[in-house]
């Protein structure tokens, strides 16, 4: 994997697991209150509502006591979200950029509008690194076991599961790389001042892996170090992820593992925010199944988790999907955890999760409508872009 990425294992790290948007909100707030020099943000989404409208409160707030804020956000992303949002952040001092700017006419040369930056990053003052799925949403303002009662629709009632990690150490220098490439590359303005690698003491004992994948790598560096660590998986594969829309090479790696002995158990959404990943991704569950894979489905939440445990001790959190479009098309990154510490952790999280959700039954999956199979190969067709 490291001579794929070029990434190396990093030693001396503190990882935190963080579940859900309050959780991580809270740590994030926390970190960001205590910057003293500058703090890089890169997301996906960022909505003008109950959870980005404090943060961009907290964001001008810190410009103004003399932090450097420098945000870049997706165009696509935050298609939904009114410019004066950004106006606002601009017009007090912040630097924002705005990611491959998106306009209608883009789809005419589809190609350059279908490369989103997906990621999600914060650090700050160059110590501190926050990475996962979350985005800033009104989804992820109360836990996921929280219901919005008399909402019948499940994709408004349910608030959604989703994973981050907090970092602390060597790693973070990584990330920090990452955002200052991203933000060059896209023309951001030059960033003046700010001290953004200081030296970074030793704060932990995790090996950490910090993987990025863009549209121009030939392979995506996240593809090489799931298939090259489920090949290698001996005990276990735990996977829990939001959009499961797999190639014949990881459907082949998945299956072979499970063939091989290797307890394989998924953990897929049992409804989603998007119809078609959703179908495109139950193409599989047949060939899954026939290969001794166990397949649940979440219930209670709207899953968007892209986590992975695999024998207790490779774990992975990122923003990268295990589909079509994060390893092809979209500039993700993930963090590689090695260690039995916080592989348990991930256990841990993983078998909550699975006493929320249902078992895919293989006799009662092949009895399913003849309504959910047109879904299914309807949405397949369309998977290059989903």
């Amino acid at each position: 994997v490291e001579t794929l990425s070029g990434q190396p294992l990093i030693a001396g790290n503190k990882v935190t697991l963080l579940s859900d948007g309050p959780e991580t909100f809270t740590a994030m707030s926390e970190a960001i209150d205590k910057a003293k020099d500058h703090i890089n943000l890169e997301t996906f989404i960022i909505r003008d509502d109950e959870v980005g409208r404090p943060l961009s409160e907290l964001l001008i707030r810190k410009q103004q006591e003399g932090v450097r804020v420098n945000l870049i956000y997706d165009s696509f992303g935050a298609k939904k979200t009114p410019k004066e949002f950004f106006e606002r952040m601009k017009e007090n001092g912040l630097n924002v950029l705005e990611f491959n700017p998106f306009r209608f006419l883009d789809l005419l040369s589809w190609g350059k509008a279908n490369n989103r930056d997906h990621r999600k990053i914060l650090v700050v003052d160059g110590k501190i690194a926050f990475t996962g799925g979350i985005n800033f949403y009104r989804v992820y303002s109360k836990s996921s076991s929280s219901v919005l009662w008399g909402e019948k629709d499940p994709q408004l009632k349910y608030y959604w599961r989703d994973t981050h990690v907090q970092l602390e150490g060597p790693a973070v220098g990584e990330f920090q790389r990452l955002f200052l490439e991203t933000w060059r590359s896209q023309g951001g303005p030059e960033i003046l001042g700010g001290e953004y690698f200081p030296p970074l003491e030793m704060e932990g004992d995790s090996l950490v892996r910090v993987i990025a994948s863009s549209p121009d790598q030939p392979i995506s560096n996240i593809y090489a170090a799931y298939v090259s660590a489920i090949a290698h998986a001996e005990k276990s594969i735990h996977l829990t992820h939001a959009y499961l829309v797999l190639e014949s090479g990881m459907l082949k790696a998945i299956a072979d593992a499970a063939m091989r002995g290797v307890s394989v158990k998924i953990i897929l959404p049992g409804f989603s925010d998007f119809w078609m990943p959703f179908h495109a991704a139950r193409v599989n569950y047949s060939e899954l199944l026939k290969a001794g894979v166990r397949l649940y489905e979440r219930k209670g939440a709207l899953l968007h988790s892209k986590t992975a445990v695999i024998d207790g001790v490779w774990s992975t959190v990122g923003s990268s999907n295990m589909d079509v479009r994060s390893f092809l098309h979209d500039y993700e990154i993930n963090a590689v955890v090695l260690g039995k510490d916080f592989g348990e952790k991930m256990e841990r999280m993983f078998e909550y999760d699975l006493s929320k959700s249902d078992e895919v039954i293989p006799e009662q999956w092949e009895k399913r409508p003849l309504s959910d199979r047109v879904k299914e190969r309807a949405a397949w067709l369309f998977r290059y872009w989903l």
